[in-house]
């Protein structure tokens, strides 16, 4: 039986690796995200009842002018948002990931699978600890790396000195391959802006400019719902943050122009999610009389802002830092809002997360299960936010030149795991969930590096 079993399971297997690249896998996540879809737009579309306010309206001439003055003062602007509420927050999206099934696997029948005691019950393929080894290589523990004092045998202020160097070298190239390569060894602070602004393929062309002035006018020009919740979010997040409220102008004027861009609409041509829709009074559900709403397709919800406010620090003009921005979201920062099977989705960073803990440290997953404690609720909220908020600046800018490097945001559940193990011994005396958060509260004297190093190179085996 144990045999018919084990066969079974590998036919299934089989199937399903068939299946990922055929229109019914996808199929299948657009069935998921599309239930996700209807619970967001029906938070929004309830809110605008009950607050009897249009999702979208033209602005009064007096309005226009008034918001157009103090465009670069916004911060100091404090519009009653008592009645707004987010649309959504991590932990309601977690809920989601937690009841996603795959119906080739009742409940995680497959041998492979069925050991796996997370939150996350979709047997998806994550990378193991030699495979992270391997992919990571350049973070070894004979590697010189910024952020890290004294782990090789160079002195770090020789690696500094050369590394700085080689960056300037590879500016003056304009190669962006290569500066992709560099920053993976992480990006000297005076050469950061320059060099994310190469990998990102970044020019500042008058036309570029003059697109940001035109999405500039379109938000003095009209007044959207979702405006309400990004001045919400911004004074929920970032105006709280010791690093960050200094940038609340730059927020709101970045995020603004960003729901009315269109062009952000072209990633869902690689996301499983589709764009939300609003009809035009009286037409529901005809559509030629749709159009999507917001323009650019993203509600924002709790914590969204946290993805700007980092950059704040390396760009100062503002349609140089909105460039970057757009191209962060639609390269990584919406697949961690994004139900997809994508190694870098945050499907599969939640169950790489739980994997390498229940693998690694598996006392101490055990222990956080029994009580109540499952580890992907306390990590969900660093992943999401890619650690935005969370950690000190600097050693998250360290953080962010790793996924410029690698490509990919799979080092999110790395070092969410590395967290783990770095507090290990404080967690296995907790006793309840409450505990265990109050452990993990504060990761803001955290160096990320060394972390990285210690968990994929020096302590796992």
């Amino acid at each position: 039986m144990l045999q018919e079993d084990s066969d079974l399971s590998l036919i299934i297997a089989h199937i399903v690796q068939k299946l990922k690249g055929s229109n019914l896998y996808s199929q299948l996540e657009r069935q998921a995200w599309g239930s996700w879809e209807k619970r967001i737009l029906k938070s929004l579309n309830s809110m605008c009842t009950e607050l009897s306010i249009p999702l979208a309206r033209k602005r009064p001439v007096g309005e226009q002018k008034e918001l157009l003055n103090k465009w670069n003062e916004m911060g100091t602007d404090e519009p009653d948002l008592s009645l707004f509420r987010p649309v959504y927050a991590p932990k309601d999206f977690l809920e989601v990931l937690i009841n996603l099934r795959n119906p080739n696997y009742e409940n995680g029948d497959s041998v492979s699978f069925r050991s796996h005691l997370g939150l996350i019950q979709l047997p998806l393929k994550v990378k193991d600890i030699p495979e992270l080894k391997e992919f990571f290589v350049e973070l070894g523990l004979n590697t010189g790396q910024l952020g890290i004092d004294d782990s090789t045998q160079v002195p770090p202020e020789l690696f500094e000195n050369e590394h700085v160097r080689i960056g300037q070298k590879v500016l003056a190239e304009q190669d962006s391959a290569a500066a992709q390569q560099y920053v993976r060894q992480g990006s000297p602070t005076a050469l950061r802006a320059e060099l994310w602004t190469l990998i990102l393929n970044i020019s500042s062309q008058p036309e570029d400019i003059l697109y940001y002035e035109q999405l500039k006018t379109n938000v003095i020009q009209h007044d959207l719902l979702v405006d309400n919740l990004i001045y919400k979010d911004v004074k929920l997040t970032a105006s709280n943050d010791d690093y960050y409220f200094v940038f609340e102008d730059y927020l709101y004027q970045v995020l603004l122009c960003f729901s009315r861009d269109t062009s952000v609409l072209a990633h869902f041509a690689y996301n499983s999610a589709s764009p939300p829709k609003s009809y035009i009074r009286g037409k529901l559900g005809l559509e030629e009389y749709a159009v999507f709403y917001p323009p650019n397709g993203v509600i924002p919800f709790h914590g969204f802002s946290m993805y700007v406010a980092p950059l704040c620090f390396l760009y100062h003009e503002p349609s140089k830092l909105y460039q970057i921005f757009r191209e962060m979201y639609v390269r990584f920062f919406f697949r961690l809002h994004s139900i997809s099977s994508h190694p870098s989705g945050i499907v599969s960073l939640c169950l790489l997360f739980e994997t390498l803990l229940q693998t690694y440290l598996p006392q101490l997953f055990y222990h956080l299960r029994e009580i109540g404690a499952q580890p992907l609720r306390i990590s969900f909220k660093w992943m999401v936010r890619a650690f935005s908020g969370y950690l000190a600046t600097d050693q998250l800018l360290l953080l962010w030149d790793r996924i410029l490097g690698y490509n990919s945001l799979e080092i999110l559940a790395v070092l969410a795991a590395a967290v783990f193990a770095f507090r290990a011994v404080n967690l296995m005396e907790v006793t309840s969930l409450a505990a265990a958060e109050a452990v993990l509260a504060d990761l803001s004297t955290l160096k990320v590096m060394p972390l990285l190093q210690i968990f994929l190179f020096a302590t796992v085996t």
